[in-house]
């Protein structure tokens, strides 16, 4: 496969397809959160918020991929470092209503809103 078939195909990997883990800073680090990816070694984002720091990341991602077509390296598909990142839970119409309206205040999808709750959550609950 050529170099340029290889940057066409990792152009068609969309970074959002990748699970990330989130987690805050210590301080001592300079506070803030970080954003990994399990699938693609050394690739992270980092902001002062969890919303920033998974923004951040998926630009990472993004040129993890690009670079690694550049190279000629394997790309490895999504879901292969870890869990998949991906699970459905059904929750009421009302509760719904509500993430949707505060994602939509944040700027942000409501995906991106939950993953944000969720990681703060665990940081307080452990």
């Amino acid at each position: 496969m050529s170099k340029a078939q290889k940057l066409i195909d990792a152009m068609a990997n969309n970074p959002k397809d990748y699970p990330v883990e989130i987690r805050p800073l210590a301080t001592e680090d300079g506070g803030g959160w970080l954003a990994t990816f399990p699938d693609l070694p050394g690739c992270m984002g980092d902001g002062d918020t969890p919303e920033a720091a998974i923004a951040d990341g998926y630009g990472a991602a993004q040129a993890w991929l690009s670079v690694a077509a550049e190279c000629g390296d394997p790309i490895p598909k999504p879901g292969t470092g870890g869990e998949s990142g991906r699970f459905v839970a059904r929750v009421p119409k009302s509760l719904h209503t509500r993430l949707v309206a505060r994602a939509a205040a944040e700027g942000v999808s409501m995906n991106t809103y939950l993953v944000s709750v969720l990681a703060q959550s665990m940081t307080t609950h452990g």
